[in-house]
């Protein structure tokens, strides 16, 4: 019964038929063909604005890309201190920007509050012997399964606008954010002064499906020949484009999403007071102790201890195809 990561998920049927529709006679590459050509259009209208979006194969490329194109190698990039892009990406934000400096921030329940980032960009003053201040970067859903609210977001946006940073969201996760906020995707992205979004399909259907989405279309600028030089240009693009418009088209972004937020939710009130943050996403971290999680384990069910290793904290991700006797067995065992 695995409760790892929502990664170990399969592709979702209208997916894989997507890829098959695709996978029909030859047509022009690198991103000319009409599937990628139509991303954004069809993104654009999910959102509800102009766009412009790019196909990637990783997340990884996609905020690394992202954040190259905002910030400059001496820029200053503000983060949680459990965002992916400082715990789990290998230093390819710092790689792929020449070296802009990632500033971990605290936060609870995984968010960032405008205090504490007004005290962090303070802390740079405008002169040439520091990294300067250049993109905030948001986790929606957070790392530790929260969702930023539409006004949090432009709280953030407007203090980011005040001090001349650009606003970048990491979305692995978007999907289930949407959801449990009952939200229009533009809410929580371009209207509340989001400019770059990592728009994630990979962890809710998709097969390997990411996008870089551009909402402030002035910033564009260089990407193209950055995700060339990175070697992120698929040659075959059509067949990540057509996950996506599938993804988007066919619903199978909100319908995945629902039921892994479901399943979470139900985890979460099965586990009481050992649970350490709200359910809003996927995602359900617990206190649970070295002979509980033990225990656990020993009757079947695999999952990810979480924080210091003494900590007693496991993490339990509800994926979009998790049997539902599973959640139902982890849910008994947890009460």
């Amino acid at each position: 019964m695995r409760f790892y990561s929502d990664n170990t998920a399969t592709a979702a049927p209208e997916i894989l038929a997507a890829i098959a529709e695709a996978n029909q006679g030859h047509t022009i590459a690198y991103g000319d063909d009409p599937w990628t050509q139509r991303l954004d259009e069809v993104l654009g209208k999910f959102f509800g604005t102009r766009v412009r979006a790019f196909a990637l194969a990783t997340g990884t490329a996609a905020n690394s890309l992202s954040l190259a194109t905002l910030s400059p190698p001496w820029g200053a990039i503000y983060a949680h201190e459990e965002a992916h892009i400082g715990v789990d990406e290998c230093g390819a934000p710092q790689f792929f920007t020449g070296g802009a400096q990632l500033v971990s921030l605290p936060g609870e329940h995984g968010k960032l509050t405008c205090e504490t980032l007004r005290a962090a960009v303070d802390k740079h003053p405008a002169n040439v012997h520091t990294v300067q201040p250049a993109v905030v970067s948001l986790s929606q859903a957070t790392e530790l399964g929260t969702a930023y609210r539409p006004a949090e977001l432009t709280a953030i946006s407007k203090l980011a606008r005040e001090r001349g940073l650009k606003l970048h969201m990491d979305g692995a996760r978007f999907a289930n954010a949407c959801v449990f906020l009952d939200c229009h995707p533009g809410d929580v992205t371009w209207r509340a002064g989001v400019d770059v979004l990592s728009f994630g399909a990979t962890k809710n259907g998709a097969l390997a499906a990411e996008a870089v989405v551009f909402f402030n279309l002035e910033l564009v600028r260089d990407f193209e020949f950055r995700r060339k030089r990175a070697g992120h240009l698929l040659s075959k693009s059509r067949f990540v484009a057509a996950q996506l418009l599938a993804y988007v088209e066919t619903g199978v972004w909100q319908r995945n999403a629902r039921r892994a937020n479901d399943f979470a939710r139900r985890i979460g009130q099965a586990a009481g007071t050992a649970l350490l943050h709200p359910v809003e996403a996927n995602e359900v971290f617990v206190h649970l102790g070295d002979e509980r999680k033990a225990q656990l384990r020993n009757a079947g069910f695999e999952f990810y201890d979480w924080g210091p290793q003494t900590s007693g904290e496991a993490r339990f991700v509800m994926s979009w195809d998790q049997r539902e006797q599973d959640v139902t067995a982890l849910a008994g065992a947890l009460a």
